[in-house]
């Protein structure tokens, strides 16, 4: 049996990994951009260099040798041919397949400012050549500002802080981290930038660069016509899937990306896809469950997505972890109950239910019930029958335990 997989990162590894263990036998190809094997979450300990090459890795050292993987490092998919079973590179090598894993992930999305797709000190934090290509700029930087105050955005500016550079957040909705968290979780981190010398511009977005002869950014126009000075760009405005080299095959693909079901398992039978390439749950554990269950599948061991829970956030930035679970931020919040509980230690707990079901919950600070919570959020337990309050639930007051001291949970 041939397999290939495209791409090194969470979903690529997880699935060479799996497809190892399910065939000893197998021929593995990897083939990805990456020259090693990294995790882009903790980027920004390597731009802040608290952590080196060695302590981004995922997997143990010998990994590639230990699972007997043919790796073809700083190669891409150029075009794949899927009655054939064919991947041609760009390198122009053409690689053979019985079965076909795309992990290729994603790519930074460059909005349509004016002047951004000429400027040449405008790059995105996504992969580790983006990474170091900042380090480099940075240093002889003084006013960076970054695009976007998503959490790439925000690990970007923890990179930069010790630089003690001038840096700039600019963010066109009302606060930071607006997709996980609402405006008093945001404003505890907004005040731990603030007094780490960071400028944060809110519900406010760039109008135009200003570029000199050489194509290079000295100034931000602002919508509002304000103008910033900025000599170094960290576009960090969101990702799209890296999914160009499959327009011209017949493999389905949407807005998003490309298309799989709950194996894994693309358009074609013997064409899977797993992590980011979808446009979906851009979470890393996502990717990693995706790899696994997608490589189960074309070894012949029937696996689905349906045992684990996406819509989930951690953070930890300046000592303050959060975690945003579900549907912490309704779009008609009149829809549902909001409760709050908070204290003068910094502890914040929001749930948002109804009809005695928990949809989605922020806690700040202390995470102790965030276990509780998922079992409730990711399983619609109904908790209208337990008479306590809601910050209050334990395990007991709704499941059992089995003799092997596992939960159940019975209507």
């Amino acid at each position: 049996m041939r397999y290939v997989v495209l791409g090194a990162s969470a979903a690529g590894i997880s699935g060479a990994k799996r497809l190892r263990e399910l065939n000893p036998t197998a021929e593995i190809t990897l083939i990805s951009k990456d020259e090693h094997i990294y995790s882009r979450c903790i980027l920004h300990h390597y731009m802040e260099g608290i952590r080196d090459l060695e302590q981004l890795q995922f997997v143990p050292t010998d990994f590639i040798e230990t699972y007997r993987i043919n790796w073809l490092k700083g190669d891409v998919a150029h075009k794949v041919d899927p009655t054939n079973k064919t991947v041609m590179t760009a390198s122009g090598k053409t690689i053979s397949f019985d079965k076909l894993l795309i992990a290729t992930g994603a790519h930074v999305f460059f909005p349509p400012i004016p002047g951004l797709q000429e400027a040449t000190n405008a790059i995105g934090f996504h992969d580790l050549d983006e990474c170091e290509a900042i380090i480099e700029k940075a240093h002889d930087s003084q006013n960076i500002v970054i695009l976007g105050a998503g959490l790439v955005g925000v690990d970007a500016a923890c990179g930069l802080i010790h630089l003690e550079k001038s840096v700039t957040i600019l963010e066109m909705q009302d606060r930071i981290l607006p997709i996980q968290l609402d405006r008093k979780a945001a404003s505890t981190y907004e005040q731990a930038f603030t007094a780490k010398g960071v400028q944060l511009l809110l519900g406010i977005g760039a109008k135009e660069l200003i570029l000199d002869a050489q194509q290079t950014i000295t100034a931000i126009r602002l919508n509002n016509d304000e103008v910033i000075p900025c000599d170094l760009l960290i576009v960090a405005s969101g990702v799209r899937a890296n999914v160009s080299f499959l327009e011209e095959s017949d493999i389905a693909l949407d807005r998003f990306g490309l298309i799989i079901d709950a194996c894994g398992q693309t358009s074609h039978p013997d064409i899977y896809g797993a992590g980011d390439v979808t446009g979906r749950n851009p979470i890393w554990p996502v990717a990693v469950k995706e790899g696994i269950v997608a490589a189960s599948n074309m070894a012949g061991t029937q696996k689905e997505m349906t045992d684990f829970f996406a819509s989930k956030s951690t953070m930890n930035f300046f000592g303050i972890p959060t975690m945003s679970l579900g549907l912490a931020q309704p779009q008609n919040p009149e829809d549902y109950m909001i409760e709050i509980e908070e204290d003068t230690q910094g502890n914040y707990k929001k749930l948002v239910h109804k009809d005695g079901k928990i949809y989605g919950a922020i806690l700040q600070g202390d995470l102790a019930y965030s276990g509780v919570l998922t079992q409730l959020i990711k399983n619609h337990i109904d908790v209208s029958r337990v008479k306590k309050p809601l910050f209050k639930i334990d395990y007991s007051d709704f499941f059992n335990t089995t003799s092997n001291f596992e939960f159940t949970y019975e209507n």
